[in-house]
């Protein structure tokens, strides 16, 4: 850290884009549940509010961790993917997921899928970046 608000150590730069809670769950949906719109996103569980989700999103694509594309089906509607830099993250991602599912006792995480990632993580991020083959081309 070379000042006293730490701006120059790494971790204070990956947080400052992705650090709180909202911006992983719109990662987690986007990687995991294969969420592309504004609305999708809005139907997650932990119940985003939609200020919260259009200033994340805008900062996710702002710092090109993802991308905004119109919709070629519906050109009122906006489809979000990962970039390779989001993709570059899968693996903090997994390491988050499987410390708390570990560490949660109320956790609805399924065990099958938590022992997938545990077993296997190299191959686990290998199936999900090949849902983004087309960002390696």
């Amino acid at each position: 850290m070379n000042d006293g608000e730490g701006k120059n150590c790494p971790i204070f730069f990956s947080l400052e884009i992705f650090g709180d809670k909202w911006s992983l769950l719109i990662l987690r949906d986007i990687l995991h549940f294969d969420k592309q719109h504004y609305n999708e996103f809005l139907e997650s569980d932990e119940g985003i509010s939609t200020n919260i989700l259009a200033d994340r999103l805008k900062k996710l694509e702002s710092e090109g961790i993802i991308s905004k594309e119109k919709d070629p089906d519906n050109k009122k509607q906006f489809i979000y993917s990962p970039t390779k830099k989001c993709l570059d993250l899968l693996p903090i991602i997994l390491e988050i997921a499987v410390w708390g599912a570990k560490y949660d006792p109320e956790t609805k995480a399924p065990p099958e899928e938590m022992a997938k990632i545990r077993k296997n993580r190299k191959e686990y991020i290998q199936d999900i970046r090949a849902k983004f083959q087309y960002l390696d081309q």
